[in-house]
């Protein structure tokens, strides 16, 4: 069976890294690459191994010869563009947040539906083995009944920086948020309330640092803070009533274990290892494994377990996340 054959839409960093993790794949195969002037694409194509170069996005979205797109533009253009892809008669693999509202989840979906195509938005680390270890220990009573959930994404971003603007829907709590949202879901289920405030940039009106609480079923609370002005932190720790799971650099995954916080003592408990042709164990290892399961599924005619309902969800979430920090009050989510 042939590897998938993906084309890019748009020559950013992220997408630079997720072919470069998946250059040994025997499901994934990334083949051209499409930016607003031929020059750059047709530069980056060169950087990258690619065969084909494109002018414009609407030049890859005809060519026959790719078979899914993934696209890596900014947030702001996501869902036009994984919708006008999927109508091309593509797969999707769309960054994160692919939409920044519930309307535009549902929309990218509805097309997937009428073109028979499969779309995913790209939560990596939720693929990946160590994430799946953190998921059993819960399942297995480790810790007890989950009682609360403590998230944490911040980086260092300068001025101008593209996660700054708020022309291309910015900010840190689209940015880096959708992370520690994804988790609280994942984990404790769908939030009934969230509660947040944020600090804005300046002179750009998007949030700088979000901080929330979210409550979910079964009276568990979600705590999580984001930042674009602060050093690196990457902090996912699963609370019970029985101990705590520490899971270390939760969202790119390249700690290679989990440890389990008891009155006994601490246990650390090894990531097995994918077995995949090629694997190279480093950080880039959750973009491999998550383009791995998309493509896999897309040739074999599967759907991957994080679907419509858990991508209109998120959105949602995200949104009211959103109004809370906007107007200082708990928002209800229905």
């Amino acid at each position: 069976m042939r590897p998938v054959r993906w084309g890019v839409l748009g020559a950013a960093n992220i997408a630079r890294l997720v072919i470069g993790a998946n250059q040994e794949s025997a499901a994934t195969s990334f083949v051209a690459v499409a930016s607003r002037g031929l020059a750059k694409a047709r530069e980056f194509a060169a950087s990258v191994g690619l065969e084909q170069a494109f002018g414009s996005y609407e030049e890859l979205l005809a060519s026959d010869s790719v078979d899914a797109v993934y696209v890596a533009l900014p947030v702001s253009l996501h869902t036009e563009w994984t919708v006008r892809a999927l109508r091309a008669g593509k797969h999707v693999l769309c960054e994160k947040p692919f939409a920044t509202s519930a309307e535009d989840a549902a929309r990218c979906f509805d097309a997937a539906a009428e073109a028979g195509r499969m779309v995913v938005e790209g939560f990596m680390w939720r693929h990946h083995p160590q994430t799946a270890l953190a998921r059993r220990l819960l399942a297995e009573g480790a810790i007890g009944r989950l009682a609360t959930i403590r998230a944490a994404l911040t980086v260092n971003v300068p001025p101008g920086d593209i996660r700054r603007s708020a022309a291309m829907a910015g900010g840190a709590l689209l940015d880096l948020g959708c992370y520690c949202v994804s988790a609280a879901r994942l984990f404790g289920g769908r939030p009934s309330q969230v509660w947040a405030t944020r600090v804005e940039d300046k002179p750009e009106p998007v949030d700088l640092r979000t901080a929330a609480t979210m409550r979910l079923p079964g009276d568990v609370l979600a705590l999580f803070d984001v930042g674009l002005d602060l050093v690196r932190r990457d902090e996912l720790e699963l609370v019970g009533t029985e101990g705590s799971i520490v899971v270390p650099d939760p969202w790119i995954c390249r700690s290679r274990e989990v440890s389990l916080r008891t009155p006994s003592g601490t246990q650390v408990f090894p990531v097995d290892e994918p077995s995949l042709p090629g694997f190279v164990g480093n950080e880039t290892d959750a973009y491999r494994i998550e383009f791995d399961v998309v493509s896999e599924a897309i040739a074999a005619g599967k759907r991957i377990e994080f679907g419509r309902d858990d991508a209109v969800e998120q959105a949602a979430v995200l949104a009211a996340l959103a109004r809370s920090a906007a107007t200082g009050v708990p928002v209800e989510l229905g």
